[in-house]
């Protein structure tokens, strides 16, 4: 069938801003169905409120709304703009949801707007728990004994009647959140409770139990005549009871038996046929490990995290092709876009192993729970392919950039054999280092088995890992114990550290007999057929299919790894336009990366692209093959700006800032000294390595003071120390991984934070706009709400924050983009850090100011000047509109975790409200944070002493929009005596009615809550916060904050339109 004449104008659904469970693989997949569909001819609008992503640039769609998702806007859009058609399949569960409550509520019928892809009936029979238990009955498919209850006493019925252990699974939720597995009544009754709050519909699947069975996926398209193929088939590592985005994950799946992968197959193709999917669908199944008893665990009618992966996995481009799909093609009229030659109905084989490990938050949130369950926690994830098992999981392992580079990883050593049998029944992310632990120990495969009911196969595939470590710390190191290791993917570094060498040595070694890496091609059919995407991964042994080319000069791009806390998508956008600029240039480009889920490692965007782990050693190999003319590094967050001093001992020259430039900017006492030359002032401090070091400056100082590690992205162990006794403790936190750079001790000042990011030609500099923060210094730039253009600051603050900038930049000798962060007391400005490398703001202030920094950057960095491209240099004229960025957390997905901000940061994603007026915009940015106020009118206040005075202020305001106050007892008193009417609450420890009883009575709207200094986790304060976030209620930490909310809802009025802004017109 050809293209449906009657699909001409389209609005996509883009799936907001980034939390857990909700990642980059929505970004890449919806940036490259957008321009799919645009090659078809077709008009695209899109709406999307996350402003970090390639998704919503100028050049992906027609139209780009970055606008909060709600139905409402969606409604408003869809008046004012009249699409004929809407996507929701690949704005995750977010852009899904939204369509079927338009579908549902009769809008899109009322004004002729089809839904594209998969339709509504489709999607309900999939999602909803009861319509898909009961389509699974009717076609035979198997399903685990289950109830949909909406109540907590039904809940406990059925699981009784069923027998513990039981699953709960809420409907219409993303990444498990709410879900979880009770072993009894008490944990069924609070999973229970949180479950069914956070269902869209009020209702949650109980099922019987199968955690253990083997969880193995299928990724199926279907078009719209009912051609099906399966495009890939994955298997966890882990057993049933692990949520797959937090699980290791194998493609193809290694432990089934031919009978076994044919029977889950055609149930996958017989399911997807039921449903009538049209596009991309994910099946997931559970497998009893003897028998071949299975059972389907669930359906995803969308583009999902398992297909990003698939797409990778294969090179088979799942998102491009379920938009043609959606257009009305079948899948044997379109081509598959990396052979060339091949058509979509054509099912990928593989001739390689891929595993994906994923990246968690525990690193950030010291006091979380490592255990994994059906709840998801992975901030991000990598992927690495090789020839076998062991070598994919042994670079996947130290694609991490975790301190980690092989199974020796974390020292158990201090457990006893019966210690660690008991430690192998946690599931926690260190399993897999337990399970080699416990291999090395001698215990027996059976009983790791029996503990962790991970299959015997990978049990003894890591086994084979650790006798190659045994073999190299007892053996001598010849030339074929050598390949040997070096085929198991084992780093030089680690070969050195067993055998007792230095590292140069072994690399010397494996010169000389010739153990070089080359790589092989993924080209979707095992070789049938010739690629025409150059797309590589590197093994040892065999002949190298990767060739260098010649005639065009080459940049070698170095990407920013797995998506974390501190490092996220926006450095992605910077790596991708920066690519984009060089192709523009005539230059051949090679991107670096290893992360599944980002545009970067997308088939098209580079002239070639290397699927490798980002380390010294592995860049190393590319380089030995490609010869690039110069790597480009300032994009690629701090894993790109690590890897600097190892590419320039290769030889490769350094596009952009130098090197020695950059260390000048980190290294205190050179930075220190560029300020004096240039007279610009800064918060005083010292460098330190010892605590007794830091007690001594901090003294000499004054409290408080800010602690921090250099060298460091998102403000990784940075701290605020208020006493001795704080600095004993920060300094040991820092010092449990070994620290080659000083600590920095500074003066903590407190005032208002301002941002710039610019790009320098070496003389001149320009400045797109100047961002401010709401809340005062002390709160981590990523973490606070940030406001274009700054409007509380006067001209004389600009001038100077742009002349400290040109001069900063120029002392530096920065060549491409520089970040500098400001604090502004009354006129006086200082300089808190500064960033030669682009930053988390880049992509918003582009986006808003239509100034294409990066572009820009690179044209500086290949030898133009600002003049030459067409732009006065300094401080450009401010837009006529505001952007406010508002962060967005995933704190309830991380039990334990402490949510208060600070100088750390915490937020996983930012969404962006953009307006004619400050008030609208900052309304919008809360509105796409999900923050929906009033519902209830009632809110707690417990604030630190320091901040009483702020609390009246606004405690005042939220009684005037008719919210009833409580406070807890000193709170309670300061606001009375000001005349605020606040009703007196009982701390945790007293007699009910307490703080707990209120959160936990589901009609409060907002706790305001400032922590004293200090990190107490027995106090009050921590548990108000997390009960608060686990049941679903705003939680603001800072009174910067607050104040920004009432303004916000004192200038809504009711059931206003918005004014929606197009920003490709900006």
């Amino acid at each position: 069938m050809p293209k449906n004449p009657n699909v001409n104008r389209v609005l996509v659904i883009g799936s907001g801003p980034i939390v857990i469970g909700q990642a980059a693989e929505f970004d890449y997949a919806g940036t490259q169905a957008c321009r799919s569909l645009k090659e078809e001819g077709v008009e695209v609008i899109l709406v999307n409120s996350n402003p970090a992503t390639i998704m919503t640039d100028r050049d992906i769609a027609d139209k780009v709304f970055i606008e909060p998702l709600t139905v409402k806007v969606l409604e408003q859009l869809i008046e004012e703009e009249k699409p004929d058609s809407i996507l929701p399949t690949l704005g995750g569960q977010a852009g899904l949801n939204l369509g079927m409550e338009l579908e549902e509520s009769g809008f899109l019928a009322a004004h002729g707007v089809r839904l594209l892809g998969t339709c509504a009936a489709t999607i309900r029979n999939a999602e909803g728990r009861q319509e898909f238990k009961d389509l699974m009955e009717r076609i035979g498919e198997p399903c685990a004994a289950s109830e949909v209850v909406e109540t907590v006493q039904d809940g406990i019925l059925f699981s009784e009647s069923i027998g513990y252990p039981v699953v709960l699974r809420p409907a219409y939720t993303l990444g498990g959140s709410g879900g979880g597995i009770a072993h009894n009544r008490a944990e069924l009754e609070e999973i229970l409770e949180n479950g069914l709050r956070l269902s869209r519909v009020g209702q949650v699947l109980v099922e019987r139990c199968i955690a253990g069975w083997k969880e193995i996926e299928y990724e199926v398209m279907r078009d719209g005549t009912g051609n099906c193929i399966t495009v890939c088939n994955m298997e966890n590592l882990d057993p049933v009871g692990v949520h797959t985005g937090d699980s290791i994950v194998v493609a193809p799946s290694q432990t089934l038996s031919d009978k076994e992968y044919q029977m889950l197959r055609t149930s996958a193709l017989n399911i997807i046929s039921e449903l009538e999917i049209t596009g991309g669908c994910n099946v997931q199944f559970a497998l009893h490990p003897t028998s071949f008893e299975y059972c389907v665990i669930e359906v995803n009618p969308r583009v999902s995290r398992s297909s990003a992966l698939a797409s990778k996995a294969t090179g088979y481009p799942i998102a491009k092709v379920a938009a043609k799909i959606a257009l009305g093609y079948t899948l044997d009229e379109i081509k598959n876009a990396v052979t060339g030659k091949t058509y979509a109905s054509f099912e990928p084989a593989l001739d390689y192993c891929v595993v994906k490990i994923p990246r968690l938050p525990f690193d950030k949130f010291l006091t979380a729970k490592r255990t994994l369950t059906t709840q998801m926690k992975a901030t991000g994830e990598v992927m690495s392919i090789c020839d076998s098992f062991e070598g994919a999981l042994m670079k996947a392992i130290r694609s991490l950039e975790q301190h980690v580079d092989c199974l020796l990883g974390y020292d158990f050593s201090g457990l006893s054999k019966e210690e660690l049998k008991e430690k192998l029944k946690v599931v926690d992310d260190r399993r897999i280092w337990m399970i080699a632990e416990a291999v090395r120990r001698g215990i027996s495969y059976e009983e790791i088995h029996a503990a962790t009911m991970i299959d015997v196969w990978f049990i003894d595939k890591i086994a084979i890992l650790t006798e190659m470590e045994q073999a190299l710390r007892t053996q001598e190191l010849t030339p074929v114990l050598l390949r040997e290791a070096k085929r198991l993917q084992f780093p030089d570094s680690v070969i050195a550290g067993l055998t007792g060498r230095d590292v140069e040595e072994v690399r010397r070694l494996r010169e000389d007999n010739g153990i070089r890496a080359v790589y092989r091609m993924v080209d979707t059919c095992a070789a049938e057929f010739a690629a025409s995407t150059p797309y590589y991964y590197s093994v040892y042994g065999g002949a190298c299919e990767a060739r260098e080319t010649v005639g065009r000069k080459k940049v070698l791009v170095l990407g920013s790894g797995p998506i974390r806390i501190g490092q996220g998508i926006e450095f992605d956008y910077c790596s991708v336009h920066a690519t984009w600029a060089f192709s523009k240039a005539g230059y051949e480009t090679i991107i670096v990366n290893n992360n599944p889920e980002t545009v970067s490692t997308d088939f098209d965007i580079a002239d070639k692209l290397y699927f490798e782990p980002l380390t010294a050693e592995d860049v190393e190999s590319i380089v030995r093959i490609e010869h690039p003319d110069g790597a480009v590094v300032q994009f690629g967050g701090q894993t790109a700006i690590k890897l600097t001093e190892s590419l320039m001992k290769m030889g490769v020259p350094i596009l952009g800032t130098q090197a020695e430039d950059v260390d000048a900017a980190e290294d205190r006492e050179r930075f220190d000294r560029i300020l004096e030359e240039t007279q610009i002032p800064r918060a005083a401090g010292g460098t330190v390595y010892t605590a007794e070091e830091a007690k001594e400056v901090a003294n000499r100082l004054g409290y408080p003071v800010l602690v921090r590690p250099s060298y460091v992205l998102g403000g990784q162990g940075m701290q605020i120390a208020i006493s001795d006794r704080e600095i004993e403790e920060f300094m040991e936190i820092i010092n449990r991984i070994a620290q080659d750079h000083p600590i920095l001790v500074d003066k903590y000042l407190q005032g208002k934070e301002i941002e710039v990011d610019a790009v320098c030609d070496g003389k001149d500099i320009l400045i797109p706009g100047i961002m401010e923060h709401i809340e005062r210094t002390g709160v981590h730039s990523g973490d606070s709400i940030s406001v274009y253009p700054a409007h509380t600051i006067g001209k004389l603050v600009k001038d100077k924050i742009a002349e400290y900038t040109r001069r900063l930049a120029k002392a530096l000798h920065v060549k491409g983009l520089i970040n500098i962060q400001f604090i502004a007391i009354g006129e006086d400005v200082y300089v808190i850090e500064v960033n030669p490398r682009s930053s988390r703001t880049v992509p918003y202030i582009s986006k808003v100011t239509g100034i294409p920094i990066v572009d820009l950057a690179v044209e500086v960095i290949l030898g133009k000047t600002i003049a030459e491209l067409g732009y006065r240099p300094g401080l450009q004229p401010e837009a006529e509109h505001y952007a406010i960025k508002m962060p967005v957390f995933s704190f309830e997905k991380i039990r334990g975790a402490e949510i208060s901000l600070g100088p750390e940061m915490k937020s996983t994603g930012e969404c962006l409200g953009v307006s004619g007026t400050f008030n609208e915009a900052l309304y919008k940015a809360f509105l796409g944070a999900g923050v929906n106020l009033p519902r209830y009118k009632n809110l707690i206040m417990t604030v630190k002493d320091a901040d009483k005075g702020e609390a009246i202020e606004i405690g005042r305001r939220f009684e005037r929009l008719g919210y009833t106050i409580y406070a807890t007892r000193s709170t309670a008193a300061a606001l009375n005596e000001a005349g605020v009417k606040a009703r007196k609450v009982n701390k945790i420890s007293q007699e009910s009615p307490t703080v707990m009883d209120l959160i936990l009575g589901h009609r409060i709207d907002l706790v305001i809550d400032t922590p004293t200094q200090g990190r107490d986790k027995t106090r009050d304060g921590f548990l108000i916060r997390r009960t608060a976030i686990e049941t679903g209620v705003n939680v603001i930490t800072a009174m910067d904050t607050a104040r920004a909310l009432v303004s916000s809802l004192e200038n809504k009025a009711a059931d206003e339109r918005l004014s929606l802004v197009n920003i490709a017109k900006l």
